[in-house]
C-alpha cells in the first residue's frame, strides 16, 4: 500500500492479557518511522518481546490495531509477515542442516523464488560464506546467532526485528553486529531492536523507546533524550584538600569526595539557570585552587534507570521530551 507513508508500522491502543488478569501490554501507541533504527529498552518481563511478537503475528493481541505498511496484521497476515524479518532471542536452528540450506529454506517459506546471489550476499555480509557448507551443530554460539540473522534477511524484508541480537556474544562480534545494522539502514531497512546493552542503543539507535510493566513510558529521539533528560557534571580536581564546602555555595549542587580532592558540580544541561561562569568566579573568590577541570554527561544507562524508577509510580500516558 502506502510505501510513501512516513510511518511503516502503526500501533494503536494495543493490549495483551494472558489468562484472566496478567496484562503483558497496556494501551501501547507507537508509530515506527520508515528506515529508522528504534531501540526498545526495558527490564526483564517489561513486555518488549510480547510487543515484537504481536507485530510479527506470533501473539494475537487482546485488543488494538497494528498495521504494517498500511496493511492490518490480522486481515493481511501473509503480506505483513513477508515484509518482516525476525531474529528471536533463542538460538533455534536445525542442528543437522548446513548453513546454506537452512538460509535458503527460510527464503522458500515466504514463497520467494530461489536466489543464490542474494543468499551469497547475505552470508558474505555476515562473515558466514566460509561456513556455508558447515552443519549448524558445529558452529559457535556467535556464529549461530549470525545464521539467525541470515535466515531473517533471506526473503529481503523491509523491516527487521532483532530481539536481544547480541546476547551471549563477545565484544568484537557485538561491534560487527552494529556494523551490519548500519549497513542495513543505508539500504532502507527499518530496524527495531530490543537490548539489555545500553551502549548498543546509544551507539546505533535513532530513537529510544522505554517499556515497563507493559506500558510504553517514553519514546524520544536519542540525542534529544540525552540532551534534555541527561545531567551534566563539572569536576574540579583540587590542588589541595578542601575541608568543607563553603555556605556561599548552597545554591549549587556540589559533592566533595571523601579524600577532599574532587569537587563535583551537577547541573541540568537543559536549564539556563545554571551559570557555570558564576560558579567558577565563586571558586576563584574563595581561593579554591584546582589543577584539572573536566565535564561529564549522564550515560543513556543512567537516564534509563531514572526513567524506570520514575515510572514505578504507574504514571499514565507516554513521556516525551518535547
Amino acid at each position: 500500500m502506502s510505501s510513501s507513508s512516513k510511518n511503516i508500522i502503526k500501533i494503536q491502543s494495543l493490549n495483551k492479557v494472558y489468562g484472566s488478569d496478567f496484562e503483558a501490554l497496556k494501551g501501547v501507541n507507537l508509530d515506527i518511522r520508515r528506515g529508522e533504527v528504534l531501540a526498545l529498552l526495558g527490564p526483564n518481563g517489561a513486555g518488549k518481546t510480547t510487543l515484537i511478537s504481536a507485530i510479527c503475528g506470533i501473539v494475537r493481541p487482546s485488543s488494538g490495531v497494528i498495521t504494517v505498511d498500511g496493511h492490518d496484521i490480522q486481515r493481511n497476515f501473509r503480506i505483513t509477515r513477508s515484509l518482516i524479518g525476525l531474529v528471536p532471542q533463542e538460538l533455534t536452528t536445525d542442528s543437522f542442516e548446513t548453513v546454506w540450506n537452512t538460509v535458503s529454506f527460510s527464503r522458500g517459506l515466504f514463497g520467494k523464488e530461489p536466489c543464490p546471489d542474494h543468499i551469497e550476499a547475505v552470508l558474505r555480509s555476515l562473515s558466514l560464506w566460509d561456513k556455508r557448507d558447515n552443519m549448524l551443530r558445529t558452529l559457535s554460539g556467535g556464529m549461530k546467532r549470525r545464521v539467525l540473522i541470515a535466515k531473517a534477511l533471506s526473503h529481503e524484508p523491509r523491516i527487521l526485528f532483532l530481539d536481544e541480537p547480541t546476547a551471549g556474544v563477545d565484544v568484537s562480534l557485538r561491534k560487527d553486529m552494529w556494523k551490519i545494522v548500519e549497513d542495513l539502514k543505508t539500504q532502507g531497512v527499518t530496524i527495531i531492536l530490543t537490548t539489555h546493552y545500553i551502549e548498543e542503543a546509544e551507539e546505533i539507535a535513532d530513537r529510544i523507546g522505554v517499556i515497563n510493566h507493559g506500558k510504553l513510558i517514553l519514546i524520544e529521539e536519542k540525542n534529544a533524550l540525552m540532551s534534555k533528560l541527561g545531567k551534566k557534571q563539572l569536576l574540579l580536581e583540587l590542588t589541595k584538600p578542601l575541608d568543607n564546602i563553603p555556605s556561599e555555595f548552597q545554591n549549587f549542587d556540589l559533592v566533595l569526595s571523601e579524600d577532599q580532592h574532587l569537587l563535583t558540580y551537577t547541573f541540568d544541561s537543559a536549564s539556563e539557570s545554571n551559570d557555570i561562569s558564576e560558579f567558577l568566579i565563586k571558586i576563584q573568590s574563595h581561593s579554591i585552587q584546582y589543577k584539572d577541570l573536566r565535564t561529564k554527561q549522564s550515560s543513556l544507562e543512567e537516564i534509563f534507570v531514572t526513567l524506570v524508577q520514575e515510572a514505578e509510580g504507574d504514571k499514565e500516558g507516554v513521556i516525551t521530551a518535547e
